[in-house]
């Protein structure tokens, strides 16, 4: 069995939260935690299986996606379907921020901005509403320098 690394601060602790729900933590589960918890971007569940492999090559895609739905069902990672492109995935713990997706490379951006943030606030106020929960998600292209 793999030795357990210690949970970097400000990361979710996967193992404690499935153990706490009585899942058996297996070696395969293990790496694709270890990978979720060092990773700073949002892969899809091919690229989670690719770092695995390297990892573990007895690891299967079907492991990954089990995982990955088990760890979702917890609230422990978002999934977020941006565009028309596979679910990707990201730890559900740290600060709210929005995203601009890259229409040309994939990439994800995160941001955060204060004036966007109020601007919902007072528009869901002005129609009667709290905010629950929100998702913003910008999709563009890089503007030609020059």
């Amino acid at each position: 069995m793999a030795k357990r690394q210690k949970v970097p601060a400000g990361k979710p602790d996967y193992v404690k939260e499935l153990s706490k729900a009585g899942i058996r933590v297996t070696r395969p589960r293990r790496v694709i935690i270890d990978i979720l918890t060092e990773t700073d971007d949002h892969p899809d569940a091919m690229e989670i299986f690719r770092r695995a492999v390297q990892v573990d090559k007895s690891i299967s895609l079907s492991t990954v996606y089990r995982t990955m739905k088990l760890l979702e069902g917890f609230g422990a990672i978002h999934r977020h379907a941006f565009g028309s492109g596979p679910a990707r995935f990201e730890n559900a713990a740290g600060e709210h921020h929005d995203h601009l997706i890259d229409l040309d490379t994939g990439d994800v951006i995160e941001f955060k901005s204060d004036r966007i943030e109020a601007l919902q606030a007072e528009i869901a106020q002005a129609l009667g509403y709290d905010i629950v929960h929100h998702r913003l998600e910008l999709y563009g292209r890089k503007k030609a320098s020059g």
